[in-house]
């Protein structure tokens, strides 16, 4: 077995929402593995003790992803101030906790933007921006145990990371011939600000959930930053379109 397969070394990846939870954690993977990273996200302060934390070999720029027409003039930025780009990480998103009901047309579109919209915008000018550089490139989307089962209060949520699993598979569907792939990794109730901001003042809530997975307890961002190594490596070579739970079993549960 080949374990270099495995290795990031001289490739540079791309993660929305890098500055922090999941994001971070795949950030910090990927550069343990070698590799080099440039995340994004909205808070600059945020975003600067991040790279402070990872090292050199990692930056940021400051940037709403939902600010479609601005996404073309970043990636080509990028391109020119690191080379080419190899690795893709649609991670960012918001969270909406509400009933049908409460779910306001205005906030669930907010939701699809963040997270469906701004992930096919930036993958099409990513994907074409490894095309122009001929590179055989991996674009990961964090989609959500909502894209596998059904949850209450979530219903924009779960329409967008469900929507990420389509995103996916037109996008491989019109890239593979270029030697492009896109996986997605569906996280399971993983320790961030945005898990304790949806279950902390609901326990009912949170002990339904820790009761569905057969390990009792959440999982960690560098959980997902393994999982995102694979797919991002050659050691993935040959796989393209997967949905890869990573959530302690608790899709299969009882």
């Amino acid at each position: 077995m080949n374990l270099s397969q495995f290795s990031l070394k001289g490739k540079t990846a791309l993660i929305t929402g890098g500055g922090s939870g999941i994001g971070l954690g795949i950030a910090k993977s990927y550069i343990e593995a070698g590799g080099k990273v440039i995340i994004i996200g909205r808070t600059e302060t945020t975003l600067k003790e991040a790279c402070e934390n990872l090292g050199e070999n990692s930056a940021y720029y400051a940037f709403d992803i939902t600010h479609q027409l601005g996404i073309k003039n970043l990636v080509n930025q990028i391109e020119t101030d690191h080379g080419a780009i190899h690795i893709l990480v649609n991670n960012a998103g918001i969270h909406l906790k509400a009933s049908v009901s409460q779910t306001t047309d205005e906030s669930f579109l907010n939701v699809i933007q963040t997270h469906l919209l701004s992930s096919f915008t930036l993958s099409r000018e990513v994907m074409e921006s490894m095309k122009r550089n001929n590179v055989k490139g991996s674009v990961i989307m964090i989609s959500s145990m909502t894209g596998i089962m059904a949850m209450t209060q979530v219903v924009a949520y779960t329409s967008a990371k469900t929507g990420m699993l389509g995103l996916m598979r037109g996008l491989l569907a019109d890239y593979a011939e270029d030697g492009l792939r896109v996986n997605s990794i569906a996280p399971g109730w993983i320790e961030s600000k945005m898990l304790h901001q949806a279950l902390d003042n609901d326990e009912k809530r949170k002990n339904k959930i820790l009761n569905r997975i057969p390990f009792k307890h959440f999982g960690n961002p560098e959980d997902i930053g393994n999982a995102a190594i694979f797919l991002a490596s050659d050691a993935s070579i040959y796989i393209n379109g997967v949905l890869l739970p990573v959530d302690g079993g608790a899709a299969v549960g009882f």
